[in-house]
Order: structure tokens, then sequence, then C-alpha cells
């Protein structure tokens, strides 16, 4: 009963376990072929392998059966979310770092909570109201510095808070656009316009060589692959499956509890020291999440 219940809720936390996933994977590809070839490729990746997935359970590679309605918000929450969102906050990865980056992007649910309320009319009950708040407070306290203060380069915060807007707007389109239609068909359509975008912005800056390069570097390919599966293919249709189930500023929250789930992964890859404060605000982000499924 649980699980039928709160399918959407579920849905979410598996969404974050697998951006968890794929954040490691991109981490340690960005590293050594540069966020920009990362980006367009995994995207690639990803529309395949939505593609042969719809194949096999809808017998169509594309999603030819959909609407132009769908076709509109759909490639318009693509290009929001995975262009716009993700460039913005692969950027910051690299002028603020990853774990102040996510700090800013816990901002994320609240603005799509806000959104979702002008947007989809979506009024959230108190008890959620409440998880939200507790569960972004966890995340903050987890990965803020000491006193919670941020001295870091203007640039590098407006690129984050860029992500997050990309992040939150493009939930609230994919929602708006997909209806009851397919999850992971509607996934390949975002993934599409997003991979239009990367395609002429690498032309634009003349960058194939370097996208070339990666490709050829296997060490990279495995990671970025990996990266893929969990990321554009599995983790972005269970997180469109989830807005379909529940509201959006929910679907947000239990989303964003990645930087919560990435602490002992990170340490154990990256050889990054686990805190006291992580400890307490991952302890504080799971309670808050708790309180959707109460």
């Amino acid at each position: 009963m649980l699980f039928q219940s709160h399918i959407g809720e579920i849905a979410s936390i598996l969404t974050a376990i697998c951006w968890t996933l794929s954040a490691l994977f991109f981490q340690r590809a960005g590293a050594k072929v540069g966020s920009l070839s990362v980006n367009i490729i995994r995207i690639f990746l990803g529309i395949l392998f939505l593609g042969v997935t719809t194949f096999f359970t809808r017998g169509m590679f594309f999603p030819m059966d959909a609407t132009p309605y769908n076709w509109f918000w759909l490639g318009l929450s693509g290009v929001v979310g995975f262009f716009l969102g993700d460039l913005f906050l692969f950027k910051s990865y690299t002028l603020i770092g990853s774990r102040t980056s996510q700090l800013i992007m816990s901002l994320a649910p609240m603005i799509t909570a806000i959104i979702g309320w002008l947007f989809l009319s979506e009024i959230l009950p108190v008890k959620s109201i409440l998880g939200i708040i507790v569960s972004i407070s966890g995340i903050m306290i987890a990965v803020a510095g000491k006193k919670l203060k941020l001295n870091i380069p203007l640039k590098g915060f407006l690129y984050a808070l860029g992500g997050a807007l990309g992040q939150a707007v493009g939930l609230v389109l994919s929602k708006k656009g997909m209806g009851d239609y397919d999850a992971v068909a509607a996934t390949q359509i975002r993934a599409i316009f997003g991979f239009v975008c990367f395609f002429l912005l690498v032309t634009f800056l003349k960058r194939w060589r370097r996208v070339s390069l990666a490709v050829k570097d296997r060490t990279s390919m495995k990671s970025i692959t990996l990266g893929a599966v969990f990321g554009p293919f599995v983790g972005v249709t269970l997180s469109l499956y989830a807005v379909q189930h529940t509201h959006t500023g929910i679907a947000a929250t239990l989303m964003a509890l990645v930087p919560i789930f990435i602490i002992v992964p990170s340490a154990i890859m990256f050889n990054e020291k686990i805190t006291a404060r992580q400890v307490i605000g991952a302890v504080i982000s799971i309670a808050g999440a708790s309180i959707f499924f109460l």
C-alpha cells in the first residue's frame, strides 16, 4: 500500500540515487575531458538508450506518437533543463566546486514549488511545506561550510542559481507537457532538444576536436556511459514519472537529496573527509523526506 500510495515520492528518491551515481561518474570524466564534451556525449548516449527502451516497450525508436503539444512543452523543458540548467551547473562546478554549487542548488525545490503553484495551480498541504523546509535545512547544513557562509565569486553563485532555476522550470514544463504520456518517450523528447542545443554550441565554439578526443579516451567514455545510464536515461525518466504522480515541489525536494547520498561514495572515490556537519545534515534531510510518507 505504501508503494502504491507514494509511488511519486519513491520515484523521486530513486531519481536522487541515480543522479548521485551519475554525478560521481561525470565528475571523474569532466576533470579529464571537460564538461562540454561530457554534456554532449552523455545526452547523445541517453537518446540512444531511451530509443532502444521505447523500441522494445512501445514499438518505436523515436516518440512519433507525441502530439505537437507534447513536443512543444517537453522540447522547451529540454532546452531549459537539459541544456541551460546543466550548462550553468557544470560551469559553476569549475568556479566554486560541486559542494558549494549543491548548496545553492538546494534552493531548487522552493523555486519549483513556487513555480508549480503559479503555473500549475499546485497547492501544497502544510505537512509537505514542513517536509520541504526540514529537508532543505538538512541539505544546507550538510554542504555548507562553517557558519553557513559562502565566500564565493558572484559569477559562480549566479551560474549555480541558473542551474537551480533550470532544474525547477524544466520540471514544471515537463509536467505540463507530459500529462499522461509515456515518461521514457517524454524524456527522449527533452534529450533530443537538449542535444540539438549542445550540438549548436559545440559547433559555434569549434570544440568538436575536444569531443572527438573525449570519445577516444576509453576511461572517460566508460565513466560517461555509466553516468548516462544513471543520468539522462534512468534518472531523468524516473524524475518525469515522479512529477506525474506527485506535486513538483515534493518531487524536487526528494530529488535534492543528492548531496546527502553522495557524501559516502564521494569520500570513498575521491578521498574526501566526512564531517560531523555532513552527518547531522544527512539525518535532518532524511527526517524531512520521511515527513512526506507520514
